[in-house]
């Protein structure tokens, strides 16, 4: 190769014509003069020489530091060389590997159709990318991400190829464990709501002649006096425990947890006897359970359903048992009661806004979201803004999240909202970046059942991306029942990896649950939002002032954040700076706007605002 480099110098072709005029020249000056051309040309050689050689090593210093393997094959696919990623990911050094053929490697994961396409659109279109089964040295199998590049001559035939490959192993991994979580429920193994969905919808197309299905929702009763007795640890033993127990006694039907004290069995019968099966399982899981040396007997409150006579259709089905089981609820703990028509009566405007909110979901054009600024009490100063979400129906008009929200928990829709409203604060963001508006965090709440039931680390990286957002640009408030829900699993792993990552990371709604100094103490958290119920009555409220003054000192002993939410008077927001309060949000400076009015708000120069202090 370097002689082809070097024949295409001029001054090479000038060296060698001038080679044989040093000889055969006769006047001594000529000959010196084609002798120093000569030396020149010889130069010339030995710079390019050099320089081609300097580039090979620098290539290859390239390929040993970049973590993808590579493979060079020739035209019977025999390796004639690697570098050193390909023995970290394979095992097998230079000297092992050199003259086999890469099949060799190949897992036995693939049939022979796989290969004879493989090849076929490599000899075709002289490129294949896609993921291949590999087995390593020492025989354990893995899947990688193969590039494989077909080198040919002036000919067009083809004489090496140039396999590129990674080790995606720990991406198989975390997708099946994301299915696994998307799935299955973490404490007990059991079928989670999405799952039972897909489960109950299978059991109803494959129903044959003759035969029923009896649904159950069995909620057990004051499991949060057993965490508040026993501790969290033994009430997740006692949920671990229930499941095991109702498991081996419906054997052979479907048992699924949907959170929190909610189980459900979904039995296949030819027998019609509804009532007495409710009644022995109500029977059987209200025996006695031995959880250290405490004796538990269980209060059970149970919604139940039958199939056909109750309907066909897997949603219908899951609303109209879990009507039932709010029915029993209503009636008082420990009871038991069956749909009937008029409990679909009774619940039907709910369930009317649940099929209402499920296609708003999917149009997406009725959700909103409105913006409540952040300021500091003292001068005004803008220091952040809430996303906040809204649902515009088309016949109701604004409905209250207090209305809708408990709904989207209970139906299992937390999880899409929570996406949606991710999807949409990001893509705000990005969109006033690029305006004149301030520079802001748009701080999200995040709900137990974001963290339960989807991948919210996997979406917030997604729309970041996206978007060409930093993750200082989205905050996230959780609330404390978030923290106190055991759905969410250990929080602290979790909001350490996504505080790592930059987001800074709220307590919403403040001293309103339990054990927040406990949470404070061992969770990473950036600040707390101090629950409008404290504020409301400030400063004439003295029990309040004192819990305000307090969080205040506190939070600045542990150097948190703190905001004020719902300041709506001058007299609570004078008593907030005069307490050391550097964040408020309330109605006293601005109410949640939509985007266009608080783009207006914003960027009108004289937009009236409170007297500061």
């Amino acid at each position: 190769m370097w002689l082809t480099v070097s024949l295409n110098r001029p001054l090479v072709w000038v060296a060698l014509i001038a080679l044989p005029a040093c000889v055969w020249i006769p006047d001594a000056a000529l000959r010196l003069f084609a002798a120093t051309l000569v030396m020149f040309g010889v130069w010339d050689v030995w710079t390019q020489v050099r320089q081609l050689r300097l580039r090979l090593r620098l290539t290859q210093d390239a390929l040993g530091l970049t973590s993808d393997a590579m493979a060079i094959s020739d035209a019977q696919n025999h390796v004639i060389a690697i570098n050193p990623a390909f023995t970290e990911i394979t095992g097998y050094t230079s000297q092992e590997i050199l003259g086999l053929k890469l099949e060799a490697l190949a897992a036995p994961r693939h049939d022979k159709s796989f290969y004879q396409s493989f090849w076929s659109a490599l000899k075709s279109t002289g490129r294949w990318e896609g993921e291949m089964w590999n087995r390593r040295k020492h025989g354990d199998e893995y899947p990688e991400w193969l590039k494989v590049r077909a080198v040919t001559d002036k000919r067009g035939r083809i004489t090496h190829y140039i396999h590129l490959f990674t080790d995606i192993s720990a991406q198989k991994a975390r997708e099946q464990d994301l299915r696994r979580i998307g799935y299955e429920d973490p404490l007990t193994g059991l079928p989670n709501r999405r799952r039972l969905h897909d489960l109950l919808a299978s059991r109803l197309r494959h129903l044959r002649a003759g035969e029923s299905l009896d649904m159950a929702l069995v909620d057990i009763d004051g499991l949060k006096s057993v965490n508040d007795s026993l501790g969290v640890e033994q009430g997740d033993r006692l949920l671990a425990r229930f499941a095991q127990r109702l498991t081996g006694y419906v054997a052979g039907s479907i048992v699924g947890r949907l959170g929190g004290d909610e189980f459900m069995v979904i039995r296949t019968t030819t027998f019609d006897d509804h009532d007495k099966w409710v009644a022995t399982l109500r029977e059987h899981m209200s025996r006695p359970f031995e959880i250290n040396d405490h004796s538990l007997r269980l209060g059970l409150t149970i919604g139940s359903c039958r199939v056909p006579e109750d309907g066909n259709d897997s949603g219908i089905l899951f609303q109209r048992v879990e009507s039932a089981l709010y029915s029993a609820k209503r009636l008082g703990r420990n009871q038991s009661q069956r749909f009937r028509p008029a409990l679909d009566k009774q619940d039907n405007p709910q369930l009317a806004l649940v099929s209402d909110l499920r296609a708003a979901l999917i149009s997406g054009d009725q959700l909103e979201l409105h913006f409540q600024t952040q300021h500091r009490p003292s001068d005004g100063e803008l220091l952040g803004m809430e996303a906040l979400l809204r649902w515009r129906h088309p016949q109701d008009g604004l409905i209250s999240p207090g209305d809708f929200i408990p709904l989207a928990e209970r139906h299992g829709l937390m999880a899409q909202l929570g996406a949606w409203v991710i999807e949409k604060a990001c893509a705000q963001q990005a969109h006033w970046r690029n305006s004149a508006m301030p520079k802001l965090t748009i701080w999200v709440n995040i709900s137990a059942l974001q963290l339960f039931q989807g991948d919210l680390e996997g979406q917030l990286a997604t729309c970041l991306k996206r978007y060409q957002l930093t993750s200082a640009q989205i905050g996230l408030e959780l609330t404390e029942s978030v923290l106190l829900d055991e759905r969410a699993g250990d929080m602290g792993p979790r909001l350490q990896a996504l505080r790592d990552q930059g987001f800074a990371i709220a307590i919403d709604d403040f001293g309103t649950g339990y054990s927040s100094l406990g949470y404070l103490k061992r969770l990473p958290v950036d600040k707390i939002k101090l629950d409008r119920a404290f504020i409301k009555d400030l400063p004439h409220d003295q029990a309040d002032a004192s819990i305000v003054k307090a969080v205040l000192a506190m939070a600045a002993g542990m150097g948190l954040g703190v905001i004020a939410e719902g300041v709506e008077t001058q007299e609570q927001c004078k008593f907030l700076v005069n307490a050391g309060c550097t964040s408020v949000q309330g109605f006293y400076f601005a109410k949640p706007m939509s985007a266009a009015e608080l783009e207006k708000h914003l960027m009108t120069p004289l937009a009236a605002a409170p007297e500061p202090y």
